[in-house]
């Protein structure tokens, strides 16, 4: 009986260890994010909003939404042109599939490929995972939130909601985005990552 009592407390301790470690790595996130918006170099603020800007929105921090995907390949697939807010025509192709269940539901996920940037050494490994969900247009950004992703090792990839960030087109509308496609439609509420900008009441 001593044994099982010492083996769960090692296992609920190691739950809380991984726990605190993605918590640390959200923070990180949202902190890296609030450093790019405040700066004039990188922010995409209009230089009205950057004035009075102090901190993104972010939903409280849950970790339920750090999801541990199975990942397919899908070689062969032709590029497309996906979608933007203006007549920009990026080139993608479906990179991949991430199959997961959440709140008790099965759901696949397209994750992309930016033709043009996989060409620079710096984007070589990096994918581009953009949904929509029941949160945007009240609680999140109406045409949908990107995760930001490295190519996996391995046959599984982690996608961790909490770090969904809104296009820069839901900030200063000089900017061209890509629109969501419809497959990446997810039928529930993701409550984590970053909210619906509001401009400040002065700059109205």
């Amino acid at each position: 009986m001593l044994r099982i009592s010492i083996l769960f407390v090692f296992f609920i301790g190691n739950i809380l260890a991984q726990d605190s470690a993605t918590i640390k790595k959200i923070l990180s996130f949202q902190e890296r994010l609030n450093i790019d918006f405040a700066s004039e170099e990188t922010s995409p603020l209009t230089p009205k909003d950057l004035e009075h800007f102090k901190a993104l929105d972010f939903f409280e921090i849950d970790t339920s939404f750090c999801i541990r995907a199975k990942f397919i390949r899908t070689p062969y697939e032709t590029p497309f042109v996906m979608k933007t807010t203006t007549g920009r025509e990026p080139l993608y192709v479906k990179y991949g599939e991430a199959h997961f269940t959440l709140q008790q539901k099965s759901y696949i996920l397209n994750i992309y490929q930016n033709q043009g940037l996989k060409t620079q050494p710096e984007f070589e490994d990096y994918l581009f995972l953009p949904f929509t969900d029941l949160t945007n247009g009240e609680l999140s950004y109406a045409e949908g939130r990107f995760i930001d992703l490295k190519i996996p090792e391995k046959e599984f990839i982690m996608i961790d909601f909490n770090t969904s960030y809104n296009p820069y087109c839901a900030y200063n509308e000089r900017y061209s985005c890509p629109i969501p496609p419809e497959e990446n439609h997810l039928d529930i509420k993701i409550p984590v990552g970053v909210k619906k900008y509001k401009k400040n009441p002065e700059n109205k």
